[in-house]
């Protein structure tokens, strides 16, 4: 699996490289500001672009603005911003087109390496991956209002796991509930948010926090 990191602290960046090539990745650039990224892409079209939220040269959304950018010009690769802090509004902006290989972490997470190399790898293969602590933002927003104000408290914990990207087998370990438990509660969410159900984890995801955005 290809990939190309963009991460202005030099050693962040490098600690990034070194830890995706010692889980077998193939890092194939490693960046430290947006017009790097897009054209390390163009050249090396990667599997998937590990990219920080605030580049240089103002620190604000410049690598958001490039992956955006890189889902319109480069959609064969995948996407995994990484952020110091919660901005969920980011998260938003980057789930609003519906399409899975996306994903938003916290940097604190890299710190657990088995966690950070599986939100890699399953992002680039059309998963999705959200840091729980954003999801809880985005669904602590909308739990008092319309459909979502009607699902039980067990509902909501499979609602926020369902929205990391979690499989059902996954959350029924989460949660200490067999899959078939995770299956009924799912089928329940999705009818009292009037979402059609879908075989695709990461669609069901998109769609869910489509719904939690748009309300």
């Amino acid at each position: 699996m290809r990939v190309v990191i963009a991460e202005d602290l030099a050693l962040l960046r490098d600690g990034l490289e070194r830890l995706l090539r010692d889980s077998g990745l193939d890092v194939v650039a490693a960046v430290a500001d947006a017009p790097s990224l897009l054209t390390a892409v163009a050249r090396e079209r990667p599997e998937i672009a590990v990219i920080d939220i605030r580049l240089p040269p103002e620190f604000r959304d410049e690598g958001l603005r490039a992956a955006l950018e890189l889902r319109r010009t480069a959609p064969q690769t995948a996407i995994l911003m990484v952020s110091q802090y919660v901005e969920p509004t980011y998260a938003a902006e980057l789930l609003a087109e519906g399409r899975g290989g996306v994903g938003y972490l916290l940097k604190d997470r890299i710190m657990d390496v088995g966690d950070f190399v599986d939100a890699v790898e399953r992002v680039a293969r059309g998963g999705t991956a959200l840091d729980p602590d954003v999801v809880a933002q985005l669904v602590s927003k909308r739990e008092h209002d319309g459909p979502l104000s009607e699902l039980t408290p067990r509902e909501r914990e499979v609602l926020a796991l369902m929205a990391e990207g979690r499989s059902n087998a996954g959350i029924a370990h989460a949660l200490v509930l067999t899959v078939g438990a995770v299956e009924k509660h799912i089928a329940s969410i999705f009818g009292k948010l009037g979402l059609q159900q879908s075989d695709s984890d990461h669609r069901r995801v998109l769609a869910v926090l489509a719904y939690l955005k748009d309300q």
